[in-house]
């Protein structure tokens, strides 16, 4: 099979079970090596800002700027709010990947349907509860420009709600034609959004 066709083929309408495909012959999915592929340079590009955060906050001396150049931002009750969302979100699309590879059932079908409604559920919730806390930072006057810290929060927790908004999309996709394989690749994309986020605030909270 070329390149070509692997890529474009519908992976995530079938799986090997179900093609029937011989154990010893088989291979990851499509759709399981390009989502791990993006999260792999998805993750690169995290850790590419997370070095220029830390650069930026260690040289701002040495760079001529002011002793109070940079400021560490607070830390509000909503920010915990939206990482527990964020944290149940990923507890539900685990219910739902175990559902997925359970032996076939209407309850098996019920469980993973419902746990999967929850959790893109809770993702929307995560993200309207970020927006809040732009709100609330921006009201008590943590400015964009004000300081480099501001920015540096703004810039991270926005790229991870592009993220967030593109596992909403597939979501979306998998609530329309629900596959075992979908509801698989979603969980695990949930679950990289969650450690993503859990790295991000606790280097937003140290430091």
């Amino acid at each position: 099979m070329s390149l070509l066709s692997r890529l474009t083929e519908k992976s995530w309408q079938t799986s090997a079970a179900d093609a029937g495909v011989d154990p010893g012959d088989y291979r990851p999915p499509a759709g399981q090596v390009m989502l791990y592929l993006y999260c792999a340079v998805a993750a690169m590009i995290f850790l590419l800002l997370v070095m220029a955060y830390l650069m930026r906050m260690e040289v701002h001396a040495g760079m001529g700027h002011g002793p109070g150049d940079w400021k560490r931002m607070p830390e509000p009750v909503l920010l915990w709010i939206n990482t527990a969302i964020l944290m149940l979100g990923s507890v539900a699309w685990e219910m739902a990947r175990r559902a997925a590879i359970a032996p076939d059932s209407h309850r098996r079908r019920e469980t993973m349907r419902f746990a999967t409604i929850v959790g893109g559920l809770l993702g929307i919730a995560f993200l309207c509860g970020q927006l809040v806390l732009w709100r609330q930072f921006q009201a008590a006057g943590y400015y964009l420009s004000a300081n480099p810290a501001n920015a540096f929060f703004y810039l991270l927790t926005a790229i991870h709600g592009l993220h967030l908004i593109g596992g909403i999309v597939g979501w979306l996709r998998v609530l329309i034609r629900p596959t075992p394989l979908g509801v698989r690749l979603c969980a695990t994309y949930w679950h990289f959004l969650l450690l993503v986020w859990v790295l991000l605030a606790g280097l937003l909270l140290s430091t």
